[in-house]
């Protein structure tokens, strides 16, 4: 019994100083047998152990110092969706291959250009050769990985079938960021042409219209009515500008720091533009795809289906199908199948409904969700190309309004003029 504890005691030491210890990240330069400069970055305990490392592999080294930091920090740019979704299906291409876990972790993070990346899939090994569990590990990083990605990833530990799990998470997670660029493409292109107009407006009635208000002023006649509102819209700005800035920059501010802070403001939001024409039946019909895939692929994995749909509310992309989705767990816990749970939220069209209820009856759930996932991201695929057609005539009515209603109402005096003389 001593000895197990002295055992245990001894290994906890060595667990701990191999985490007080953490690798550091070096660059070299050397010269191999045939006397070619090679150079090189690698991770290691300290230089003398690079040094012997180099040298096993033919290597004379002549530098080896440690990697300086950027000029701001190491901190880089954030971790982006798109690279935990390539770092999943690395990982699992790798494990299919036969590449042990923790070899497999020391490869992406050596071929990481984000140094951020690079440094959580560093912490990630370090805890796995620490003994932790792959769950374990990427708990300890609930930003890059959500409860969904730790649920499938314990789910694929316990069955023994994790490559395959982070295989099918590295296509949901394609899947879905293709999804959200579409329907972001969608929106960015009319908001930004619209926010150049509203901008070009504001820098024509500050600097254009009080010149031409000075010429108006020698004519000695009586305005026309929508030049005057005009004239006195650009008085406004001139005097007021910055509190049309400053209040148009708070007003965003507070929008987005209440979306993000208040769940009522949010749900708001989110039920407004589920209403909104066009684009609401795009907000409908991805939250659709993405409530299918999502579903799928954690039952796939063999996770519970009240356990999936916890997971899988706050996957939905939009506050009103996470309340239902959470409406549907209950009804699930309490025995009720989920096709007529997704009916009484009365959000899913029938065909969604039925579709589950034949894949429930014939013990094929999943497969019928990814069918369902797969038509509905073509629904938004074919209404996201419907809507950028529609947008181009939208956008030149906008800034015809905005810019050439402006420049009509500046040269109506001198038309009025012109026709006064003749």
């Amino acid at each position: 019994m001593a000895i197990s504890r002295s055992a245990a005691k001894k290994t906890t030491a060595t667990t701990s100083t191999a985490r007080d210890n953490p690798l550091s990240l070096f660059v070299w330069e050397g010269v191999d047998k045939r006397g070619v400069k090679m150079k090189g970055e690698q991770a290691s305990k300290n230089a003398n152990m690079l040094r012997a490392e180099l040298r096993k592999q033919g290597i004379t080294p002549n530098v080896v110092k440690v990697k300086p930091k950027p000029l701001f920090g190491s901190s880089g740019r954030t971790i982006s969706p798109k690279e935990i979704a390539f770092f999943s299906r690395q990982m699992a291409t790798m494990m299919k291959s036969g590449v042990p876990i923790v070899t497999s972790l020391e490869i992406i993070g050596g071929g990481q250009k984000n140094p951020r990346m690079k440094k959580m899939v560093d912490q990630v090994r370090n805890d796995i050769e620490g003994g932790s569990s792959m769950t374990e590990a990427i708990s300890r990083h609930p930003v890059q990985f959500d409860e969904l990605y730790r649920n499938l990833v314990r789910a694929g530990e316990g069955a023994g079938v994790l490559e395959t799990v982070l295989d099918t998470i590295a296509s949901y997670k394609e899947n879905l960021e293709t999804l959200k660029g579409k329907i972001k493409k969608a929106l960015f292109y009319p908001a930004m042409v619209i926010a150049v107009a509203i901008l070009v407006s504001a820098i024509l009635l500050i600097f254009v219209v009080p010149q031409f208000e000075e010429t108006f002023k020698s004519f000695g006649a009586d305005l026309p009515a929508f030049t005057k509102i005009i004239v006195a819209a650009s008085r406004f700005m001139v005097s007021w500008w910055w509190v049309f800035l400053f209040g148009t920059i708070f007003a965003i501010v507070a929008t987005v720091i209440a979306f993000k802070r208040s769940p009522a403001f949010q749900h708001f939001v989110d039920r407004m533009i589920l209403k909104v024409p066009v684009v609401g039946q795009i907000m409908h019909n991805s939250a659709i795809a993405r409530f299918a895939r999502t579903t799928a692929v954690t039952f796939k994995a063999g996770v519970p289906l009240v356990e999936a749909l916890d997971t899988v509310a706050g996957a939905t992309g939009n506050t009103v199908y996470e309340k239902a989705v959470h409406r549907m767990r209950d009804d699930v816990a309490v025995g009720y199948p989920l096709n007529m749970a997704m009916k009484q939220t009365a959000l899913f069209p029938h065909m969604v409904v039925q579709m589950t209820a034949i894949g429930e009856e014939a013990g094929a759930l999943d497969t019928m969700l990814f069918k369902v996932a797969e038509y509905y991201e073509q629904e938004v695929n074919n209404a996201v190309d419907a809507l950028s057609s529609l947008i181009e005539p939208f956008i030149m009515v906008v800034i015809g309004v905005l810019v050439g209603g402006m420049v009509i109402g500046m040269y109506l005096p001198i038309f009025k003029l012109a026709m006064t003389v003749g």
